[in-house]
């Protein structure tokens, strides 16, 4: 028999072959994909809940579905045998086939539907003659399972299938309806209007869970973009630091360079060329410099024309930080500082001044009034600086931050790192914090310290008290 369309009418109509023959074609579309909806589950076999974070919200789903099995099992049984006068065998193959899968409908909820409303419908069709002024189609304890049926369904299955399920229950009800004896209590509606209902609050929670969960998701994409950002930020922030100590080593160079013939005269014309030439690539590596560092330097970033502080200031860091309001005791006369100062590199003092300012900066803000430690100490091979706060009787201002921002211990650890040395954070056992960090006096590819100095010995014994 031949499928083919019906041949176009007049241009401008369509003709009632071409009419019914698309209905046809729609209709049977609409149908494939109610059928493919119903038995095509979601591949996930979870327990519903499965990703609660505590153990007594994982076991609702279970304590639910025994809960129904074994309130509504015996109810079924009983309401079978006495007010529709089904043998007991029959009623309790039909009540267990009508109760018992809801336990499977916490991890498969579309084979449990399928299992229940096919035991559902045999009950309706078996107590047809036998519904006189009796609920009809569908039992009362049937109704409350296929509710909770219902919402299962919708935590887990796609729109798609709830539709589906819906549309055949709708169906289901009205034929039933119209099967069922005159006089009986109609519950078609109630069974088309709670189980709609169910579905509903079972789409809206599965959508507000899955928002909650993409927004999840996103926020730490965004802490993690932040993070990245604020390492970036910082490292371009320590560059724009060191650009200073680079260019006075570059302009020590043009300097040297050209001012060589004349210091050391009598030298060869090949010799004067090549201080020349060394002066000229000085000259054009420290205009590189200045081009990198405008491209670094961010729009509301103003020149930076100051002198890189080093540990020679850390006497007036820690006076501004007692006038904050904590108290800072320093471990090595200033004297020392200015000693173990002329062994390091520019690079590894500006690192170890900014590691102490944004460790006092941290316990003014997150242990305000507590006790603070500053000990500088070197082997002559490495430079320690560690800051040691006590616990604070004032309550913290903030929580301590580790990756929102680009200041504090993202920039430590970009610090030390930088230089080559090691950073060791973390709090202590009485509830104070301590911030150390261990580098070489020179960093590498630097120059080593000059052979004619003792080396220091550490932290001495004696301890000031700055005054505020």
């Amino acid at each position: 028999m031949s499928t083919a369309p019906p041949p176009p009418g007049p241009p401008g109509r369509t003709s009632p072959r071409t009419f019914a023959h698309r209905a046809r074609t729609t209709a049977r579309d609409a149908l494939r994909d109610v059928g493919v909806a119903l038995v095509t589950p979601t591949g996930s076999t979870e327990a519903l809940l499965s990703q609660a974070s505590r153990s007594w919200m994982r076991m609702i789903p279970y304590v639910v579905a025994l809960a129904l099995v074994s309130s509504l099992l015996p109810t079924t049984i009983g309401l079978l045998i006495r007010d529709y006068e089904v043998a007991g065998a029959l009623a309790g193959a039909l009540a267990v086939a009508q109760t018992a899968p809801l336990l499977l409908a916490v991890t498969r909820p579309l084979p449990a539907w399928w299992i229940i409303g096919s035991a559902n419908v045999l009950c309706a069709v078996t107590t047809l003659d036998a519904t006189a002024d009796r609920p009809a189609p569908w039992l009362p304890p049937a109704i409350v399972g296929y509710a909770a049926l219902s919402l299962a369904l919708a935590l887990r299955e796609k729109r798609r299938t709830l539709v589906a399920v819906w549309l055949t229950t709708t169906v289901a009800s009205l034929l039933l309806a119209a099967l069922s004896a005159p006089g009986s209590q109609d519950t078609s509606v109630l069974m088309i209007v709670l189980s709609g209902a169910m579905l509903l609050v079972g789409t809206l929670i599965k959508d507000r869970r899955e928002a909650q969960h993409k927004l999840a998701e996103q926020e730490d994409i965004n802490e993690a973009e932040r993070s990245h950002r604020a390492l970036l930020e910082e490292r371009a922030r320590i560059a724009r630091e060191l650009h200073d100590v680079v260019a006075h080593h570059m302009s020590v160079i043009t300097v040297q360079a050209d001012s060589a013939p004349y210091r050391l005269g009598n030298l060869p014309p090949g010799v004067v060329k090549e201080f020349e030439s060394i002066a000229t690539g000085a000259r054009e590596s420290l205009g590189e410099m200045r081009r990198l560092l405008s491209v670094l330097r961010s729009e509301d970033t103003a020149g930076e024309r100051a002198p890189q502080p080093g540990l020679d200031r850390l006497r007036h860091l820690a006076d501004a930080t007692v006038r904050a309001g904590v108290p800072v005791v320093l471990s090595s006369p200033e004297i020392a500082l200015v000693r173990e100062l002329a062994q390091l590199s520019p690079a590894v003092d500006l690192s170890a001044y900014r590691i102490v300012q944004e460790a006092l900066a941290n316990v003014v803000r997150h242990a305000p009034g507590a006790l603070t430690e500053v000990l500088v100490s070197t082997d002559r091979k490495h430079l320690t600086v560690a800051v040691v706060n006590r616990p604070s009787k004032r309550p913290s201002s903030a929580p301590l931050e580790h990756g929102s921002t680009g200041h504090g211990l993202i920039g430590m650890a970009e610090r030390v790192r930088l230089v080559g040395g090691t950073l060791d954070v973390g709090p202590l056992p009485d509830g104070g914090f301590r911030v150390a960090a261990r580098m070489p006096v020179v960093e590498p590819g630097g120059t080593a310290p000059a052979p004619d100095r003792p080396p220091t010995a550490g932290p001495t014994s004696t301890k000031e008290q700055p005054r505020p």
